[in-house]
């Protein structure tokens, strides 16, 4: 965390399979006092996913009903679900200097980008397309249609990782950790993050 400053808004995506979630609750064991925004989806409840929790789950009508209140920092349509990232309680953390991760797709990220260009954009990646077959697979979660429609929008996803600040590999999770957290560290450190702290002194 900075001293005295902003927090900042930190953009995690990547392609399904790629081990965003295992990325960030390794982070959150590391009591680095880094908090998640929790998105809002239409999609089904996975099991051990928790209400509040993993995500604020809805129905599609209630969701657009959000989006005429313009309620959401950002929103999009994936895999035929909303998914949308409410933005009051990102505004007052922030304010409070605490750094805020929002987990979200390729697109909804760039549209991020467009209304808070200061956001730090990193772009989680597997080692390789296999690994990230191996790893959809193991989830048990989906049909063959689904898991073709997985890969194909992955295969998309990776083409645009140009559009992120940093590319993270995540083969080994907790050295996937320590690339996140140096580029973390390395943000807070930057001339105009430290700025008024130099010239107070």
């Amino acid at each position: 965390m900075g001293l005295g400053n902003k927090g900042l808004l930190i953009v995690l995506s990547g392609p399904a399979g790629a081990g965003k979630d295992a990325v960030l609750g390794e982070l959150r064991k590391r009591e680095l006092g880094i908090k998640q925004s929790i998105s809002m989806t239409t999609r089904a409840m996975r099991v051990g996913e928790v209400d509040g929790v993993d995500y604020f789950f809805t129905d599609a009508q209630t969701f657009e009903k959000y989006i005429e209140e313009d309620y959401f920092l950002e929103y999009v349509k994936y895999n035929n679900n909303y998914y949308g990232t409410p933005k009051r309680k990102i505004q007052e953390m922030l304010e409070e200097g605490v750094d805020v991760f929002l987990k979200i797709e390729v697109e909804g990220a760039g549209n991020v980008r467009k209304t808070f260009p200061e956001a730090i954009s990193i772009f989680i990646v597997p080692p390789s397309i296999d690994v990230l077959k191996e790893r959809l697979r193991g989830r048990g979660t989906e049909d063959e249609e689904s898991f073709n429609n997985r890969i194909a929008i992955a295969r998309d996803e990776l083409s645009r990782a140009k559009e992120y600040n940093y590319v993270v590999i995540n083969d080994e999770l907790s050295a996937c950790a320590d690339d996140v957290c140096a580029i973390i560290s390395a943000e807070h450190s930057r001339y105009e993050k430290m700025e008024a702290f130099l010239n107070n002194m």
